[in-house]
């Protein structure tokens, strides 16, 4: 069974879809409920929507209850809820300044204290980490400090949990977008021109689709027994 944050839409959808695909078990976690349904409904039985905002403790404690009462075992934890603003510090309203680190950091922290007791020897842990942690891009130094403290955080964890033959993987993605029609999008154009007021203009930079890239997780996800990826990068291919 299979534990994927911030599924409603992005490499969460995209993920939710493809295991779903191949009869795994999901449950979809994030905190729009509605957008939540909707993949699950797509996927069929063997989906199921909960609502939680992974930077509430509280919420993250709620939904893994819901999750234990159903499943008692979790197979794999996919930590992908993220927020990324483009925006400089001098500029950075509380609230995204505090969203970041508790949707991206906090906010993984939460979901493997609460998914560890329910994993046994063999199970996976996903933390899904940024190019950005790599450069200097100009309006994502808060977005960037999450992800690299994620990283951090997870190979620590993973030395805490070897001896429980639990693994943990980060997973380093380049930018991802839908497919081609995504830039038309009016969300991504607003978030686009952010991002190119600051010196960044993202449709000048190669993009991977967020299903080639869950391809990369069904694979890790796969991997023989007696093997796992510490550290992986997947980075947009160049055409």
């Amino acid at each position: 069974m299979v534990v994927i944050t911030g599924a409603g839409s992005g490499l969460g959808r995209a993920l939710a879809r493809r295991l779903g695909a191949d009869g795994d078990l999901v449950v979809l976690l994030g905190r729009t409920l509605s957008k939540l349904q909707a993949v699950a409904d797509e996927i069929g039985g063997r989906a199921m929507a909960v609502r939680c905002d992974v930077g509430s403790p509280d919420s993250v404690r709620a939904a893994f209850a819901v999750i234990a009462a159903r499943h008692p075992i979790i197979d794999v934890l996919i930590n992908n809820a993220a927020q990324v603003d483009h925006v400089e510090v001098a500029e950075a309203a509380d609230a995204e300044i505090v969203g970041s680190v508790s949707t991206n950091l906090t906010g993984a922290v939460f979901c493997a204290r609460a998914a560890i007791p329910l994993m046994r020897r063999g199970g996976q842990i996903f933390n899904v980490s940024s190019g950005a942690v790599g450069q200097a891009y100009p309006g994502l130094a808060i977005y960037a400090a999450t992800k690299a403290a994620l990283e951090r955080f997870s190979l620590s964890l993973q030395q805490e949990l070897e001896p429980q033959g639990i693994s943990v993987t980060i997973v380093r993605a380049g930018q991802m977008v839908e497919g081609e029609a995504a830039w038309d999008d009016p969300e991504i154009i607003a978030r686009a021109a952010r991002a190119t007021a600051l010196g960044l203009d993202p449709r000048q930079r190669p993009s991977s689709r967020f299903s080639s890239v869950a391809e990369v997780f069904r694979a890790l996800i796969d991997l023989p027994a007696d093997v796992c990826a510490a550290s992986v990068v997947v980075r947009p291919r160049v055409r």
